[in-house]
Formats: structure tokens, C-alpha cells, sequence
């Protein structure tokens, strides 16, 4: 259950940040491509790199990472229960979407994302280093929360209940089944399609759209606050900002991190094209 203090927005604009960087208890991740980190990060930040965010391997490559690279996760960040965490990529929000994910599924809530990432950032001329810092000592220890996360035989009991909506933030595509990228392909019964991109606005820095029209767009396709919604894509990347852009509107939402690499791959699970 949450309880942590949020001291800063949950969705932070570049102009902000800007003014705390250096401050003590405020912790940068970066989640960028490496080379985009190389050649100029936000000062201070720490890079984590996307893929140790899963699992990565079958049958559900993109669940939660085992206990043991949680660690090495929290001792590389330099994670304590006081730090106020800020988290940014250059791609719209999907990777750092998913590192909050990970943090709120190890008990830590005191997050925040980075409105349009790097792309904002650099966009505007904020400052940027190529100089690696130095991770502080780690003191966080974790508590698992279980209420992040939804697996596969749940979610296949709760089929059909009618305060349930699943969320595919793949493409439409995918949705239909137009496109291959597991042995069976489709989508899961009841499940609606809002594209993770659909969020993002090019023009504006890959900054999120009007968070109120995101809501109504949503309400639209029967994802609301009266439901219970579980998102996911094919790995729980993806939905990584659909996580997120669920967290920003007080939405009841979990990730089925197993997603389609997992369910498109399970013999006995039922799909819809």
C-alpha cells in the first residue's frame, strides 16, 4: 500500500526539474538508449539500462526482474526510502514508465516522470554532461507489492467480471492479430486497443497529451476509475506508460507484465482476433 510522501509532482515538466538538479534526496534515472546517455544525460542522472528491467527470459521475458536483480538494481541506483526518484527516457515514457512499475512493485512510491523525457529536455537546451556520476550507498530494502501486478491464471479467472478492463497498448495490428510476434495472435477477451503512442504529442517534445483528453478518450472505451484495469503489451514496455498514464489519473491499475509474450505464447490461454 502506498504511503510515502509525494514531494514532487508525479508528472514533472523539464523547467522544474531544472532547478533541483544537485539537490540531496533527488535521485535521476535514465532509461535512454546507451549512446543517447554517452554522448549527454541530464546532470546527475544514473543510467539503468531498459532490459534490466525484466525478467528476460521465458515463459514470461518481460516480468518482474528475480530477487537478486532487484538488488543489484537498488545497489547500482544507490536506492534509499527518503530519495525522491525522477525518471526519464527518450522515447515518449514507455521504459520509464515501467521503471516506476518496478519501483512501486519492490514498495517504493516516492516517483516521478519526466514530462517528454530527454527529447523535452534537449529540445529546450537544458543542461546536459557526458560525465558519469557516482552512485550514493544504497539503504532501501524491498517490501513486494503484489498489488502492481496481475499474472496470467488470475487474469484468466477474472475474465469476463464486469469491473474488469484490459488495456492493450500494443498496435492496432497486434490487436487484430494482423501482425505475428507470438505462436498465436490476437488479443485477450474483452480487451480494448489505445495505442501507447496515441498519448504522446510529437509537436510538444513527446511530452503526454492533456491528461483530461487522454481521460475522456479512455471513458470512451469503458476504461475509467469505476473499473479495475490491468495493461499490457508485448513484454510490459509498452505498457509501461500506459502503467503510468493510469497511476497520473488515480486509476485503479495493475500490469499483466507477463502480457502477450506470454499469453500469445501459453497453450491453454483463450484469445480473440
Amino acid at each position: 500500500m502506498e504511503t510515502a510522501k509525494q514531494s514532487l509532482p508525479f508528472i514533472i515538466e523539464p523547467a522544474d526539474l531544472e532547478p533541483l538538479l544537485g539537490r540531496p534526496g533527488i535521485l535521476i534515472l535514465d532509461l535512454c538508449r546507451p549512446e543517447n546517455y554517452q554522448t549527454g544525460h541530464i546532470p546527475g542522472a544514473i543510467y539503468v539500462p531498459p532490459g534490466a528491467t525484466q525478467l528476460g527470459r521465458p515463459p514470461a521475458p518481460g516480468a518482474l526482474p528475480s530477487l537478486e536483480q532487484l538488488h543489484a538494481i537498488i545497489e547500482h541506483i544507490g536506492l534509499s526510502q527518503d530519495d525522491q526518484v525522477v525518471v526519464y527516457d527518450d522515447e515518449g515514457g514507455g521504459w520509464a514508465g515501467r521503471m516506476i512499475w518496478l519501483l512501486n512493485s519492490i514498495g517504493f512510491y516516492n516517483c516521478s516522470y519526466l514530462n517528454g523525457g530527454l527529447v523535452a529536455w534537449r529540445e529546450e537546451e537544458r543542461p546536459l554532461t557526458d560525465e558519469i556520476p557516482e552512485a550514493k550507498s544504497a539503504s532501501y530494502s524491498i517490501q513486494h507489492d503484489t498489488g502492481t501486478t496481475v499474472e496470467v491464471q488470475e487474469l484468466i479467472e477474472s475474465l469476463g467480471t464486469p469491473d474488469l478492463a484490459i488495456w492493450d497498448a500494443r498496435s492496432p495490428m497486434e490487436y487484430a492479430g494482423q501482425r505475428q510476434t507470438a505462436a498465436r495472435n490476437g488479443h485477450i477477451p474483452g480487451a480494448v486497443n489505445y495505442e501507447w503512442t496515441r498519448a504522446m504529442d510529437p509537436a510538444n517534445g513527446l511530452r503526454l497529451r492533456p491528461l483530461d483528453t487522454i481521460r475522456q478518450e479512455l471513458s470512451d472505451i469503458g476504461i475509467d476509475a469505476s473499473k479495475n484495469i490491468v495493461t499490457h503489451c508485448q513484454t510490459h514496455h509498452r505498457s509501461g506508460l500506459t502503467y503510468l498514464i493510469g497511476k497520473a489519473l488515480q486509476f485503479n491499475i495493475r500490469a499483466y507484465a507477463g502480457s502477450w509474450g506470454e499469453w500469445g505464447n501459453h497453450p491453454d490461454t483463450p484469445i480473440e482476433v
